[in-house]
């Protein structure tokens, strides 16, 4: 066991650290990735650390190779990261529409950078939120966290790896820069309080099982190769049997039960966390590092009389809009900073049922969003 996992001590982590405390924690015993800033000290921390615990750490020819030893990995019953920053990310997408189409549980951290392009590598954004969502071809149900702080990547992580192992999906963590490179005191807990879920393996017979035959949620057991149960996998729509299929009711029923296993767990996999929303009448919605200067703007516009309030997404996708839409029942104004153009309030304003109105603040120039800049935009709200 991870020595971190077992202390209560404070320590002082730095937010990539703390990634690599919660992967160990949740169980992860493999590691396949390529150095690329922001993200490159979760690799070198697990290279480390991995081996400590039996583990397998990789440092693979590029992020291509990499996502497809994780998905190898995971296939052969062993719980699987990688981390990456934008461009390595682009280079993931086709893989990991062969792990969405083959159920293939894993977790895959992008610490955003600017971009497009290699970007601003040492400069933060929230650019990729969403390519996380629809970077893969299909039409297929994505589960995209974020992190806001350095307990957050800890506690948020091993979130990742349990909704992963549930479900049977990939889910993607993002991070950005600022989260990763900011170093905080912070008490980890101890291993016997963290919750930790892995996948249901099968209980029939081998001649009995059929790997894509989903339970009463729409997930199937999952048998690991080598266990002497037959598994076919492809990256073509399949059958029950794992074999490619071009029979119409089995594509619909494929894609149903895909569908149908993240929807069910709506209450699982939506995450959030309000501050002051009760009263409310102006509110911000924010993710990521963003989140932080957010909640300071908030109690300095509240201290001058404005009711304002916070909603941290942690769960970008499936986007928690039975959160959201309440809220933008009850507030005149809804304010969502971004380090990006505007990609998540395009989702605020698809479920803005009412008037109440929408506010934009985007920076793209590589540099954070400070707590003056929200307060300021709150109190001309």
């Amino acid at each position: 066991m991870p020595e971190s996992a077992q202390t209560t001590a404070r320590q002082l982590l730095q937010g990539n650290e703390a990634v690599v405390h919660g992967a160990l924690a949740a169980g992860c015993r493999f590691f396949a990735g390529y150095p690329i800033t922001p993200a490159s000290e979760i690799a070198e921390h697990l290279s480390v650390l991995l081996p400590a615990v039996d583990g397998t750490f990789i440092q693979m020819e590029d992020e291509i190779a990499s996502i497809g030893a994780v998905i190898g990995a995971s296939l052969a019953g062993v719980k699987a990261m990688t981390a990456t920053s934008g461009p390595g990310f682009s280079l993931m997408q086709e893989n990991l529409g062969f792990a969405c189409v083959a159920e293939v549980p894993c977790v895959i951290v992008n610490v955003m950078r600017g971009g497009p392009s290699t970007g601003l590598p040492t400069s933060p954004a929230q650019g990729d939120v969403q390519m996380a969502r629809w970077g893969t071809h299909g039409d297929h149900p994505v589960v995209v966290l974020a992190v806001s702080s350095v307990l957050d990547s800890f506690s948020i992580t091993v979130k990742a790896f349990n909704i992963a192992e549930k479900y049977r999906v990939p889910v993607i963590l993002l991070s950005d820069e600022v989260v990763a490179h900011t170093r905080e005191a912070v008490q980890l807990p101890p291993q016997n309080e963290i919750k930790v879920v892995d996948r249901i393996r099968p209980s029939m017979p081998p001649d009995w099982y059929k790997p894509y035959e989903g339970d009463n949620r729409g997930v199937p057991p999952m048998a690991a190769f080598g266990d002497g149960y037959r598994h076919h996998v492809t990256g073509l729509i399949h059958d029950e049997h794992g074999y490619p299929t071009q029979n119409r009711k089995e594509i619909e029923s494929f894609h149903e039960r895909m569908a149908r296993k993240i929807s069910r767990g709506f209450p699982d996999i939506q995450m959030t966390r309000g501050f002051h929303t009760r009263d409310a009448e102006v509110l911000v919605i924010a993710y990521g590092s963003v989140a932080r200067s957010a909640l300071r703007a908030v109690e300095d516009a509240r201290s001058k009389g404005l009711k304002a309030g916070l909603l941290q997404l942690i769960t970008l996708f499936p986007f928690p809009r039975s959160t959201v839409t309440p809220l933008l029942k009850q507030c005149r104004a809804v304010l969502v900073p971004e380090m990006n153009m505007g990609q998540i309030s395009r989702e605020v304003q698809r479920v803005n049922q009412c008037d109440c109105r929408i506010v934009k603040h985007n920076r793209v120039d590589g540099q954070f969003i400070t707590p003056m800049e929200i307060t300021r935009d709150l109190l001309k709200l």
